[in-house]
């Protein structure tokens, strides 16, 4: 007899899916208490590590010698480059809008005149170009001219830092920086919206790139990806109020105030952990020791501990403590990357790797090779108005 794993009631309808089981993830998970591990590995110890080597430890479910590292990642940069017809038509997009709307649009053109058919292929495919895809898209948007070619022998960031014509910055610390927000945002679990409804859109038979496309419009939201760029601006905002001379004591009546005039707290609380986000932790320690006289950085830390204190008095709040958007956006800033409005696409070309990963597994693994039946929830009929 199947185990019973969640019982299905009247107070679980309408609750966005929230903790109810529907399949499996082996690329990650995340632990309420422990935080995201990638395959068994927890992600603030891969944070050090390079891009490729958590590519692989993800792709293959095993951590890899230097060696087949060194051959997967070739593999890669063979794939790395866009066709030029791709790029003249993402500079043929208009700039109106959200950013992200071209990211999207620039996928589907990318697999309409890239796409293989074949899951497998498509998802390295996929996640080799995503770096000149992104690239593109950016500099494009941001009126900052051509896109270079990729120079994959530098590796996978780097060949994207350069590319991306950001004007005067440090791009040694930005390829740092860049590196640390790919590696912690590639993957986590299978539930989270944009992962979810890619997965579910695929189960369709949709191709890949449609279905990391429908993925990336589920992203795009203030509630999920678009978090990142809603922090920074209200880091600034709490900057702008209390100035360079802020303190504990300014930053909790801040916070008090808010609360008392029912605005928003940005940057707090998760769906599943019951802790500070270890993502955050990194991002925190890093801003600390490279970053520690930035005037956003100082508020974002006195915030950090302001914030869960002032929270915690609620006990209605499950998740006092601060998640990765906290401070993600505000490194990225300090690092010399302050384009808060391309936030979102840098979530967005990092987590395609997993939800990529994800979809070829639901694809052609799950079910032994199978693949998952087409989703198809129940919903119970109500009359309107009841």
């Amino acid at each position: 007899m199947s185990e019973v794993l969640f019982e299905v009631t009247k107070d679980t309808l309408e609750t966005g899916l929230r903790g109810i089981p529907v399949g499996y993830c082996t690329t990650s998970h995340v632990d309420p208490q422990k935080g995201l591990f990638y395959v068994e590995k927890p992600v603030a110890k891969l944070s050090t590590w390079e891009p490729e080597a958590v590519i692989y430890l993800l792709y293959h479910g095993k951590e890899g010698i230097k060696e087949e590292v060194a051959k997967f990642a070739q593999d890669f940069y063979k794939r790395s480059e866009c066709p030029d017809s791709v790029i003249k038509h993402i500079y043929a997009l208009p700039k109106a809008g959200h950013p992200m709307k071209l990211f999207c649009a620039a996928l589907l053109i990318l697999g309409m005149l890239e796409g293989k058919d074949d899951y497998k292929q498509d998802c390295l495919n996929l996640i080799a170009k995503l770096p000149h895809l992104t690239a593109a898209v950016i500099n494009h948007h941001a009126g900052w001219g051509p896109t270079p070619k990729p120079q994959p022998g530098l590796g996978y960031m780097e060949s994207f830092v350069s590319m991306l014509k950001v004007p005067k910055t440090n791009l040694k610390e930005l390829t740092q920086v860049f590196k640390l927000f790919n590696i912690l945002h590639y993957d986590h679990g299978g539930g989270n919206l944009s992962t979810f409804v890619g997965k579910t859109v695929a189960s369709g038979l949709e191709d890949m790139y449609g279905s990391i496309c429908a993925a990336m419009c589920a992203l795009a939201g203030p509630r999920h990806g678009r978090a990142n760029q809603d922090c920074l601006e209200f880091v600034r905002q709490v900057h702008s109020e209390l100035g360079d001379e802020a303190t504990a004591q300014k930053v909790e009546t801040f916070i008090r105030q808010r609360l008392e005039n029912n605005q928003l707290v940005f940057g707090f609380g998760h769906a599943v952990l019951r802790v500070e986000d270890p993502r955050a932790t990194v991002f925190y320690e890093y801003a600390q020791k490279h970053f520690s006289k930035d005037p956003l950085v100082k508020i974002a830390l006195l915030l950090r501990s302001a914030g869960s204190k002032v929270l915690s008095e609620n006990p209605k709040i499950s998740d006092p403590h601060p998640n990765i958007d906290a401070i993600s956006g505000t490194v990225l800033a300090a690092a010399g990357f302050n384009y808060p409005e391309y936030f979102t696409i840098l979530f967005g070309m990092a987590r395609s790797v997993g939800i990529a990963m994800q979809i070829v597994y639901e694809r052609c693994e799950a079910r032994g090779g199978k693949g998952t039946p087409i989703v198809r929830p129940k919903y119970l009929y109500k009359p309107q108005g009841k």
